[in-house]
């Protein structure tokens, strides 16, 4: 019996058989039934949708313009504002431009932002440990804070807490003293004002050393973390951290002491001369905020404690660990992981809750471009294209430093 080998080449229905399936397979009607075309058209259809709805909303944008007389431009950014702002944290009047108006703006919306995060993040933590205390009256108090806390408007507490602080701080136009700190702070309803740095020649180096520094910390942090994983050995961190962020510049400074200098404030016969003036209005909106989303935070907080399983507790308290020490070094590590994106939504809406400054004279963001420079200019439709774009970007820069923190104490599996 004769055996026949087949070359699976010159064999049809082989070669056939091992030809890989084309997408084209079936004609038009079955290119369009596979799965990865239609994602793929789908998506194109989305975007054309989505640059239509765009090009239709501008052109009606520039129809209505035009037929009111107006043309679409920034040009009056660079025109002199011919109005005041309470707060300046760097130099203006009122011959500045528009857009150095809404630079301060800018500057005054991100300092409420940055301390009021500060603030509410710590208040949120220690309310939430508060609130999962055994002391009972300590638990309720925690309890009672939130609840009240939670069910105000945001625009009450603001209105109340301004009320407040002008109450209690001193009122020079009655003769009262203000408050002092060394000779070198001053508080009164007027404002705080506090030494004011001054950049020189050369300050450009202190810079490059608090960046030196910081690398240099965060090289020592990643050194710490090697040696606990190798040896088991727990190095300092914080404390060499800070002193390294600190005492660089500081030595840097010390061989150039002109290149930054302070504007003491001055006690004059009817207001405060020179210094760095932070207004009662800043104090109001940020402590207002900061209580605010606080009480939010302290909720997010609690439920990441008790997500915690109960056996990393008993197992924390078998080694010997106190509350504290368990709290600080296994509750809270864990806990965070799950409470980090619900706290992230809570910053970003301090933030915007910021634009409540306008109701207690606060100029931020909507108070500057948004309402005086709108209003004298006539640039409805610019002011607020600005407007909403300011806000996206803190929105999306808060996002960002926050998504890489949650993906630094996520956990990695194997």
């Amino acid at each position: 019996m004769t055996s026949v080998t087949t070359d699976p080449a010159q064999d049809p229905r082989m070669s056939g058989a091992s030809k890989p399936p084309s997408l084209f397979d079936g004609g038009l009607q079955g290119f369009l039934r596979r799965k990865e075309v239609r994602a793929v058209l789908y998506q194109i259809l989305a975007v054309t949708v989505l640059f239509a709805a765009f090009a239709w909303m501008g052109n009606n944008v520039v129809i209505n313009l035009k037929a009111l007389g107006k043309d679409f431009s920034y040009e009056f950014l660079g025109q002199a504002s011919n109005y005041d702002i309470n707060q300046r944290p760097i130099e203006y009047d009122s011959q500045s431009t528009h857009g150095r108006a809404m630079l301060i703006g800018i500057i005054n919306t991100g300092l409420v932002a940055f301390v009021g995060i500060i603030f509410a993040s710590v208040i949120g933590l220690l309310v939430a440990i508060a609130r999962l205390s055994p002391n009972w009256l300590l638990s309720r108090l925690a309890y009672a804070f939130t609840e009240f806390v939670r069910n105000v408007p945001v625009l009450l507490h603001i209105l109340l807490v301004y009320g407040v602080v002008i109450t209690v701080l001193p009122n020079q136009r009655e003769g009262e003293e203000p408050f002092t700190l060394f000779d070198r702070v001053i508080l009164s309803n007027r404002g705080l004002f506090i030494p004011k740095p001054e950049m020189h020649q050369g300050a450009g180096y202190l810079f490059i050393a608090f960046l030196a520094a910081c690398a240099l910390a965060y090289l020592w942090r990643r050194y710490a973390k090697v040696r606990q994983e190798q040896e088991g050995k727990t190095l300092p961190v914080l404390l060499p951290s800070l002193g390294l962020i600190i005492l660089l510049p500081f030595l840097m400074w010390l061989t150039s002491p002109d290149s930054l200098t302070f504007s003491i404030p001055e006690q004059g016969r009817f207001n405060v001369k020179h210094g760095l003036r932070l207004l009662p209005e800043f104090f109001a909106l940020t402590l207002a905020l900061a209580i605010y989303t606080s009480a939010f935070i302290a909720e997010v907080i609690r439920a990441g404690i008790l997500s915690v399983s109960k056996g990393q507790k008993e197992a924390a308290g078998a080694l010997g660990f106190s509350r504290l020490y368990a709290l600080r070094l296994i509750i809270l590590p864990q806990a965070l992981r799950v409470a980090i994106p619900p706290i992230t939504n809570q910053y970003l809406n301090l933030t915007k809750n910021s634009s409540l400054a306008i109701a207690i004279g606060y100029q931020d963001i909507v108070g500057t471009i948004g309402g005086i420079t709108l209003n004298q200019t006539g640039r409805e439709m610019e002011c607020m294209i600005l407007v909403l774009l300011l806000y996206l970007s803190f929105s999306l820069f808060i996002s960002f430093l926050m998504n890489i923190y949650n993906r630094s104490i996520a956990l990695v599996e194997r």
